[in-house]
């Protein structure tokens, strides 16, 4: 009497890798987007916070000098960039009213420039508009 062969399968077949690739692939498609959007509105609001210290430092430039600053070197003495560098300041003024800009140094066509003015109004140059990107 012969014994009947067992066949002891060990691994995965063809299938089931391709099934998993598919899953990862769709996975990643939705993530991937995801998480760039979270890193740059995490950009985005370090050049917000930039804006916003520089508009209560020009309040306290006012108080002090009975007009505001004209340009980053009278605001700050010299350039200045946000924090970690995603953002430089742009001051531009006649002394009664006054525009700061941040200009970031990454690629945020969404975006782009953020502007802050004496009158506490919010702008931005991108495609997104202002109710996306100063959120």
């Amino acid at each position: 009497m012969s014994k009947p062969m067992m066949h002891n399968n060990r691994g995965f077949t063809l299938i089931e890798v391709m099934i998993v690739v598919l899953i990862v692939g769709i996975l990643a498609s939705i993530a991937v987007p995801s998480y760039r959007e979270h890193v740059l509105r995490g950009n985005r609001a370090e050049g917000q916070a930039l804006l916003t210290t520089a508009a209560a430092r020009q309040e306290r430039y006012r108080v002090q000098n009975n007009s505001y600053a004209k340009t980053t070197a009278e605001l700050y003495g010299g350039a200045k960039t946000s924090e970690t560098g995603k953002y430089s300041l742009g001051v531009a003024g006649d002394g009664t009213d006054y525009t700061l800009t941040a200009t970031p140094t990454f690629s945020d066509s969404d975006c782009g420039n953020f502007t802050l003015d004496t009158k506490g109004e919010r702008n931005v140059t991108g495609s997104k508009g202002l109710a996306h990107c100063w959120r």
